[in-house]
Formats: structure tokens, C-alpha cells, sequence
């Protein structure tokens, strides 16, 4: 087995505790609109793809482009106002990423957040310039179009077989496996742990902090050299 050099984030439900917000925000534009409200577990459903592609799968009976751009437009304004409190991130992971940059390892996220919604909320957090990579679906392809991973693997220069994806949802699993990446499920997020398990990521966590234990193993790490300071680009 390749030892991991690159490690690759999910943002929403992975990194961030904003699953509940986002399911809130999808409903009120819903209601706001006034289509049919989506039920809370048929949002979770769609999170990670990107705005366009969820509010297709979720609405797939609207069949009119101007209702539809204001369903997402009224998402977006429903979640900015939310997001002036930051959905929090989860335990341990200021730490843990601390820790694997610190130990030398190569950091990246691939969201279905916009590059607009991305830069925002690494802002709140103050993590602007931590991440090596991040690429986001309004950029690239949506999950589980292995584009995002391919775009990230291609700028930090790692090979798809010393890479792992970290995400919360079935995309995040298969868009590793159309990468060729090492796929890890947490069934904390958007998505359960059964319903995670069938798209067959390598192993599944239920809380972060269990991340650290695995991925610093001996049969995954490696020593990947002296940790890079020159500040990052988040292309």
C-alpha cells in the first residue's frame, strides 16, 4: 500500500458543522419560491454536489430556468446572511490539520461550494492561506466528476495513489474511486454510515478525531519531508 502524501477535504460536513444550516437555508428558499419544501434528509441527499446539479436532483419537476435561478439565488442570499455566524468546525480539526501540515503533508480541499462561498468561510476561520490547493465546483466539475481531484492532484504534484479524499457524502467516495484516490467516509456529516459503506471508501470514521489515529498509522505515513512555509495559493 502507497504511503500518503496529500490529503484532501470535503468542506461542508466534513471540515464544518453546517449540514443543519444548509438544510435550513434549502427549505426557507423552497418555501420562500414556493415549490414543494424537501424533506430534511432529501437535502443531505445532495449535499456535496454542486448549487446547480442539487437543486436539479432536489427539484427535478421545475422545468423553468427563471424559477430556478431564483430558487438558487434565494439559497445563496438565505445562507450568506446565516454564515455572518460561521457554522463551526468540527472537534479536532484545527488541531489535526495543524498536525499533518506541520508533519509535512500536503493539504487540499475539493468542495461544492462556490470559489466566492470557499474563500468566505476559510476567511472566517482564518485559514485563507493555510490549504496548498482548493478547487470548488463553480471552477471545475462537480462531484463525483473526478476533475476537482484531478486539477489538485495535478498542481501539487502527487500521484493519485498517495492521495486520500476525506468526505462526508457518496460524491466525495466516487469521485475518489473516478480519481484512482484512497477514499475515506465520516458518517458525522450529510450522509449515514450504511449509506456511505455501499460506495465501498477504503474505511469510515464517526467522529474527526479518529482521522488523526488512521492516517498517522504506520501502514499509511511516511516521512514526506520538510513542512513548506512560503505562502500558499488556494488556485
Amino acid at each position: 500500500m502507497r504511503e500518503i502524501r496529500t490529503v484532501i477535504f470535503d468542506w461542508d460536513g466534513t471540515l464544518s458543522d453546517s449540514i443543519s444550516r444548509i438544510v435550513e437555508c434549502m427549505r426557507g428558499a423552497a418555501e420562500l419560491i414556493g415549490v414543494p419544501l424537501p424533506g430534511e434528509q432529501q437535502v443531505r441527499d445532495i449535499i456535496g454536489l454542486g448549487l446547480p446539479e442539487a437543486v436539479a436532483m432536489l427539484f427535478p419537476d421545475i422545468d423553468d430556468p427563471s424559477l430556478t435561478r431564483r430558487l438558487t439565488e434565494a439559497y445563496s442570499q438565505y445562507f450568506v446572511a446565516q454564515e455572518q455566524t460561521p457554522s463551526p468546525l468540527f472537534d479536532g480539526v484545527l488541531d489535526t490539520l495543524a498536525e499533518l501540515r506541520q508533519s509535512g503533508y500536503k493539504l487540499a480541499v475539493a468542495t461544492g461550494k462556490s470559489r466566492r462561498g470557499l474563500d468566505r468561510v476559510l476567511k472566517s476561520h482564518d485559514l485563507t492561506n493555510f490549504f496548498d490547493a482548493t478547487r470548488c465546483a463553480d471552477e471545475s466539475l462537480s462531484k463525483p466528476h473526478p476533475r476537482m481531484l484531478e486539477e489538485i492532484l495535478n498542481r501539487l504534484e502527487t500521484p493519485a495513489t498517495n492521495a486520500v479524499m476525506l468526505g462526508d457524502s457518496e460524491y466525495d467516495i466516487r469521485m475518489a474511486h473516478n480519481a484512482r484516490v484512497r477514499a475515506v467516509a465520516v458518517s458525522y456529516g450529510a450522509q449515514s454510515r450504511e449509506h456511505l459503506l455501499q460506495s465501498q471508501p477504503e474505511h469510515c470514521i464517526d467522529a474527526f478525531s479518529e482521522f488523526r489515529s488512521w492516517i498517522l498509522s504506520p501502514v499509511n505515513s511516511a516521512p514526506v519531508g520538510k513542512t513548506i512555509s512560503i505562502p500558499v495559493s488556494r488556485g
